[in-house]
């Protein structure tokens, strides 16, 4: 497995607006309180707080439903920035979040929402030090939208931005990843950009990410069926650790068709300095679309702008 209310009143901060093309926004005041964890709460909105924790997560949600995290500030902290577990219709939006083991990690879980955040350097170690990951996520309402997340070489040590691991959505409802926009990666020989069908999972839609010096890898697809990899950027140069920019290959015992891999935009340089955009093991039955993905030599770091965190703060 790769990774794998009492409120505290103290202090007022006030926060300028930020926004970015992939409709990230926040805009409010802060309010200091001490870390907050909540089991079996219901119908609950936690909005407008900063919180870090030298000792554990920032928010940890056990058994809880139909809760809100809105326009909160989380980090530093040695934990995770939300940590959710056996919950349902849970929604992380329009937050930051820094300097965290993980941004948000979610198990046994079902209609997690974790949509225009800023996330920035992860601290990892693996198994842990993605931006979101998903262990046993399962059912409808589940995305991993418009969120932007950047690490800095040197002040983070990230794995799998995104991950997902044995999570399933269904025929009508698949897990939506779309338009997150993804900057650095690495020193992991592991770690990269978006993995889905860890261990297994099933109805997946990867669709209008832009993603940047990831890390190993831009997006993989490592065993499950229904999944769709679509219209997305995908760019690194060389790096000691860089490798390919997009592949199929499955990696474990698990059902694996019925995959899609089409119109994706790749310019991926490996460590040992040539191109590596697409690699597709043979072992995962037929690749619809794989023969439209294309490289294009003008895709190169400038598809960001030099400012992807808070750039109006």
């Amino acid at each position: 497995m790769k990774k794998t209310v009492a409120l505290n009143t103290l202090l007022l901060f006030l926060i300028h607006s930020f926004s970015y093309g992939q409709k990230s926004t926040y805009s409010g005041t802060y309010t200091s309180s001490t870390p907050i964890s909540l089991n079996g709460v219901s119908n609950r909105t936690i909005s407008n707080l900063k919180i870090s924790n030298s000792k554990g997560n920032c928010i940890t949600l056990t058994n809880c439903s139909n809760i809100t995290i809105d326009n909160c500030k989380l980090g530093p902290s040695i934990g995770e920035g939300v940590s959710i577990e056996g919950c349902s219709n849970i929604t992380v939006k329009y937050s930051s979040m820094e300097s965290i083991r993980t941004g948000v990690y979610a198990v046994t879980s079902t209609g997690i929402k974790v949509e225009y955040n800023e996330v920035k350097n992860l601290q990892g170690p693996m198994p842990r030090g993605q931006m979101v990951q998903f262990d046993k996520v399962t059912g409808t309402g589940n995305s991993i939208s418009y969120n932007v997340c950047e690490n800095i070489a040197g002040k983070s040590n990230p794995e799998d931005a995104i991950s997902l691991y044995q999570s399933q959505g269904t025929e009508n409802d698949r897990i939506k990843i779309i338009g997150n926009v993804i900057r650095g990666g690495g020193p992991s020989n592991s770690g990269g950009g978006i993995m889905v069908g860890d261990n297994g999972g099933s109805y997946v839609l990867v669709e209008n990410n832009i993603l940047v010096n990831p890390g190993q890898y831009g997006i993989s697809v490592t065993s499950g069926h229904n999944i769709t990899v679509t219209n997305n950027k995908i760019y690194s140069r060389k790096f000691p650790f860089s490798n390919v920019g997009l592949y199929v290959w499955r990696q474990y015992e698990y059902e694996t068709h019925t995959i899609t891999i089409s119109n994706n935009e790749i310019n991926y340089t490996n460590k040992l300095g040539f191109l590596n955009n697409l690699w597709n093991a043979g072992n995962s039955g037929s690749i619809k679309g794989w023969k439209t993905n294309f490289y294009n030599s003008k895709l190169n770091e400038s598809v960001l702008s030099e400012v992807i965190i808070g750039k109006n703060k």
